[in-house]
């Protein structure tokens, strides 16, 4: 079956970096884009970023544009999301999720078939 694991959680003080990983497998990965939502405490959940099937495009949500970098390796059937300068408000629980294109649309996250199960990310100021 299909599964999303993501990794590389953790807590940092604001203005540090991390580098979350989602890798997936029971799917040909190639064939779909992938999106990293976020859900802050108590909030909904809500759109990051998102990267076509080849890599060769992507969005981002405003807040985290110059940011955060989203990125993929389809040889490894991972994507990457790089978070620098973070800020206490980017506290959430992000996800991966996996989306057939032509699908909606890549922030929304209805449009995404499959998700993993999220990590922690914690931002102290």
């Amino acid at each position: 079956q299909v599964q999303l694991v993501e990794s590389g959680g953790g807590s940092v003080q604001a203005g540090g970096s991390l580098r979350l990983s989602c890798a997936a497998s029971g799917l040909t990965f190639s064939n779909y884009d992938m999106g990293w939502f976020r859900q802050p405490p108590g909030k909904e959940r809500e759109f990051v970023a998102a990267i076509s099937r080849s890599g060769g495009h992507s969005n981002y949500e405003d807040s985290v544009k110059g940011r955060f970098t989203i990125s993929r390796d389809n040889a490894r059937n991972t994507v990457y999301l790089q978070m620098n300068s973070l800020k206490p408000e980017n506290t959430a629980v992000y996800s991966c999720g996996a989306r057939r294109p032509g699908e909606g649309t890549s922030s929304h996250s209805p449009a995404y078939r499959y998700w993993g199960q999220g990590t922690q990310v914690t931002v102290s100021s």
